[in-house]
Order: structure tokens, then C-alpha cells, then sequence
């Protein structure tokens, strides 16, 4: 089998490309069009030690379209991390129970630690404000399938030092010639030490805290919103809540062809109004989880996905 994925550097871009043309074959299979099981008997651990609605759900959409089954962690409270079991021995416990886990954990790090205690491979669904790979190979798809390439102007909005989609996303898109905007207040900029290594890689960058004036040249904008549960400090958190917001009346000046994506959950970063406009694609970006974590999934079993689906 494959190994583990815990950022996007366990990935090449020429693995990147395959697993994204794998996706769009996916499509009719995620859509229940086309019964495909090429994981059956396959099985996966969805460890969600966080709140999740779209990475857990997808994840197990997907292995139930190819044909798999999931076994879910479920509530914390009933489960013996509230006895005081350490993430090691549950995730030893998980390692002789599936061949396969998806790991959600608060703690920046818990995936390449889980994946260092376990013989099956680890994916990571998150980790703290770290990384969110999975994430990045559905949005890497949404873009990809609005504009056909990556080499673009994307303009990253919200709260960039505690994004973990954005820390992915950007280092991904860098690798593809993307020209990256980071907008955010400045105690939610994106962390210096991401900067300097985008920039390292020869990445071009430019930091602002204006939304509006970024808008015409961009290709996409990527909102996110400020994460309360990340603040130590309410107050801190109440300054820059609701900071940035995007409505329709933001886009008279916008290219036609622009996108506008979120990770959601959305509070009030993208107004209501935005939803039924052509550059709204938040929702096809959550569905795309499925089709992407499909891919990821065939390539952790070494299955090859059919050159035509479902012909």
C-alpha cells in the first residue's frame, strides 16, 4: 500500500496531476451514477478527535461509493479518551482493527505522530493549525475544474495563521506557478515561516489587509473564516471577528471567471446573496471532497481507477 499522507510534500506534482485526473473519472461514481467497487473488503478508521461535517462525511462517502465500509471513533465522551488512553495506544488499537485511518486532531503534529505508531497508513484530517492536506487535493480539483489550470491569481482571505487549509493550499498552488495574495489582519497573518519558505521555493507573494482592492485581478478568492476555538483569549477573538466580508454588491468589477471558495463552515465572511451567483463555488467544492478523497483513498490501495467509468 501507499504511505502515509500528512502534508502535501508526501506528494509529487506529477502524483498530484494523476490523482486529480483520477477525480474527474471518480465524478459519476461520487454521484451514485456508477456503482464502482474497487475498495470492497477494504476498511476505514474515521478518527475525529475535533468537530467534523464534510471531512468525515466525505471521507466516508467515498469509501462506501468504492465499496468499502468505516468504522467512526464517534463521541469522545463515550469513547476511553475520557478514561485517559493516550492518542498512541487508541491509534495502536486502530492499527489492528483497519487497514486504513483518517486521523482529526487538535494537536499540530498528531498525525505524523499517529503515523509513527501505526502499520497501516495515516491520512491527515487535519491537525490542529497545521495541515489539511485531503483538503488541498479538493480544492486543488474545484480549481482546476473552473479553470482548467493552476497557475493562477488566488487571493487568500480570513485567518490565514491558524488556517491549516490555507498553509497547505498555498505551499500546493506555489508548486504549480499560482501568484499568492495573503490577506488578513495582522494578528492573523499568515505565519513568517510559510512566507519564507513559498518564497524560498520561488514563490510570488504579496500581503495586504485590503479585501476589495484585490478583487478584479484575481482568479480566486479563497475566504475563510476567523476560528474562534483557536483564540486563547475572547477578546482577542472579538476584535477581528466579522473582519472581512464578501457580498454581491463586492463584485461588480470582479472577472467573469473568478471563483469564490470557502473550506465551511461559513459564519459571515460570504453573504447569502453571493450564493446564486456564477463565481459561488463553496458547495461544489464540498461535494469535490468526495470525488478527491476517492482518488486518495485508490492510490493508498495501490488500485488503479479505470480509464472510463462506468463504459
Amino acid at each position: 500500500m501507499a504511505a502515509d499522507l500528512i502534508t502535501m510534500d508526501d506528494l509529487t506534482n506529477e502524483e498530484i496531476e494523476a490523482l486529480l485526473n483520477d477525480a474527474e473519472k471518480l465524478l459519476p461514481v461520487a454521484k451514485g451514477e456508477v456503482y464502482l467497487p474497487l475498495l470492497e473488503g477494504k476498511l476505514l478508521g474515521n478518527m475525529f478527535f475535533e468537530p467534523s461535517t464534510r471531512t468525515r462525511m466525505s471521507f466516508e462517502t467515498a469509501m462506501k461509493r468504492l465499496g468499502g465500509n468505516v468504522v467512526n471513533l464517534g463521541a469522545l465522551a463515550s469513547s476511553s479518551v475520557t478514561k485517559g488512553e493516550t492518542l498512541f495506544d487508541t491509534m495502536k488499537m486502530v492499527d489492528g482493527y483497519c487497514d486504513v485511518a483518517v486521523l482529526r486532531h487538535p494537536r499540530q503534529g498528531a498525525a505524523q505522530y499517529a503515523a509513527d505508531a501505526c502499520e497501516i497508513p495515516i491520512m491527515n484530517g487535519g491537525d490542529g493549525a497545521g495541515y489539511h492536506p485531503t483538503q488541498t487535493m479538493l480544492d486543488l480539483f474545484t480549481i482546476r475544474q473552473a479553470h482548467g489550470r493552476l497557475d493562477l491569481n488566488v487571493v487568500m482571505v480570513g485567518d490565514l495563521r491558524y488556517g491549516r487549509t490555507v498553509h497547505s493550499l498555498s505551499h500546493a498552488l506555489s508548486r504549480f506557478g499560482a501568484n499568492l495574495t495573503f490577506i488578513a489582519p495582522a494578528s492573523l497573518s499568515m505565519p513568517e515561516e510559510i512566507i519564507e519558505d513559498l518564497q524560498k521555493s520561488g514563490a510570488n507573494i504579496t500581503v495586504s489587509e485590503d479585501l476589495l482592492s484585490n478583487l478584479p485581478n484575481a482568479d480566486v478568492i479563497y475566504m475563510t473564516r476567523i476560528q474562534k476555538e483557536r483564540f486563547a483569549d475572547e477578546d482577542e477573538y472579538l476584535k477581528v471577528a466579522g473582519i472581512y466580508k464578501l457580498s454581491r454588491s463586492n463584485l461588480k468589477d470582479v472577472k467573469e471567471s473568478m471563483i469564490i471558495m470557502h473550506p465551511l463552515p461559513r459564519i459571515d465572511e460570504i453573504h447569502p446573496n453571493v450564493d446564486n451567483t456564477p463565481h459561488a463555488r463553496y458547495f461544489d467544492q464540498a461535494f469535490n471532497g468526495v470525488v478527491a478523497r476517492m482518488a486518495l483513498l485508490c492510490r493508498v490501495f495501490g488500485v488503479s481507477v479505470p480509464k472510463e467509468v462506468g463504459k
